[in-house]
């Protein structure tokens, strides 16, 4: 009795290692192939950037070549936006793991800033990577909304938009009321040729004649023989390199606060508009509640920068100097969107199209044109 109880429990425990061993197989080999893939993408980084623009400059020339094609682009370009997402955190990684002896890329202030509110909160990151994935795959919402009918399709822009603005008045919230930098999440910012060797490094080239200090033991690099000026000009640092991160934005209060809410909500508010006036494309109403409201953002911005930074416009930041630039020339998009492309712009593109048409090379131009009339006719986050 005895032989066969320790009989059964072995054969029991067998089958136990057996089905551990099969459970730990079946999760051992996609963690395997995923590192796989990691170390692939660190060390190849130049080629994997050069696949991800190829193929996205394929999905921008096939936007409406044949039935359904709009739907197909927009689907590969949203995985190759989120594929690169996914690829900028495993080379932010990479970069970060460097050996202290290998010099990092500069940093520019935008990712400075947006790095140091990843890092110090887990809900800015997370908030700003749902916003990111919301505008990488808006348009492919939108497209498949609209096969359900256009009521449908305009619930689904303005819950998108409504969700997009309370994130971005969280995010406001999070930064000690901090205007938005778009986008709120680091750029990629590697040099392929540090990720090269066996580790995903490659060691710095040997510094000759450096000479090392006899009490501390540090060693000084040897300044090159040729082009010294701009070697120095190198390490030269400025105001805001020394500037803690936090502080390359202007924290925002009263007006300034005003404008930046303004300037959140007013997509919500256009799309809003446009759903009312959905039956009159041609109406004006949306077009200059949106537009209206996008200018009054900026003014409020400018006056409250004005008033309340020391040296008015002159004393704002590079960081600050950037986005005000980028949401002036956003504001360019207003030419292709609701009455001002029903009324205006889009005879223009009709009459260029046409122009071009049958004429060798640039007729390619015109072919283009045309197509990406179709997205700014019939798609709303098309021309956002």
């Amino acid at each position: 009795m005895c032989e066969e109880h320790d009989q059964s429990r072995c054969d029991g425990d067998c089958a136990n290692v057996n089905n551990n061993t099969d459970s730990d197989d079946s999760t051992f080999l996609p963690r395997r192939w995923l590192a796989l893939y990691e170390d692939f993408v660190t060390k190849n980084a130049g080629a994997v950037s050069q696949i991800e623009s190829s193929l996205r400059s394929l999905t921008y020339i096939v936007p409406a070549r044949f039935k359904d094609a709009e739907i197909a682009s927009e689907s590969i370009h949203s995985g190759i936006q989120l594929l690169s997402l996914y690829h900028d955190s495993l080379l932010s990684k990479a970069v970060k793991n460097l050996p202290p002896s290998v010099p990092r890329p500069p940093q520019t202030p935008h990712a400075r800033y947006t790095k140091f509110w990843t890092q110090k909160s887990s809900a800015y990151k997370n908030i700003a990577l749902m916003v990111t994935m919301i505008q990488y795959t808006e348009l492919f919402w939108e497209m498949a909304a609209r096969r359900k009918g256009q009521k449908i399709r305009w619930r689904v822009v303005v819950i998108l938009e409504a969700i997009k603005a309370i994130c971005r008045l969280l995010l406001l919230h999070l930064t000690k009321s901090r205007p938005i930098v778009s986008p709120p999440l680091p750029e990629r910012e590697v040099d392929p040729a540090q990720l090269e060797d066996a580790e995903g490094f490659r060691s710095p080239p040997p510094e000759p004649e450096s000479w090392t200090m006899p009490r501390t033991g540090l060693r000084l690099p040897s300044i090159p023989a040729s082009d010294i000026s701009n070697y120095l000009l190198t390490k030269v640092l400025t105001a805001e390199d020394i500037k803690p991160p936090s502080h390359l934005l202007h924290k925002v209060r009263g007006t300034g606060m005003l404008a930046e809410v303004l300037w959140i909500v007013r997509p919500l508010v256009y799309a809003m508009a446009m759903q009312k006036w959905r039956h009159d494309k041609k109406s004006w109403r949306p077009w200059l509640l949106g537009f209206g409201l996008e200018y009054a953002a900026r003014q409020l911005a400018k006056k409250d920068m004005s008033e309340t930074i020391p040296g008015g416009l002159r004393g704002l930041t590079g960081l600050e100097k950037e986005e005000l630039k980028r949401r002036a020339m956003s504001m360019g998009w207003w030419a292709l969107r609701g009455a001002a492309y029903e009324n205006i712009t889009r005879q223009w593109f009709t009459f260029v199209a046409d122009k071009l048409k049958g004429k060798p090379l640039i007729g390619l131009l015109g072919g283009l044109v045309e197509d990406y009339q179709y997205l700014w006719d019939n798609y709303y986050f098309s021309s956002m």
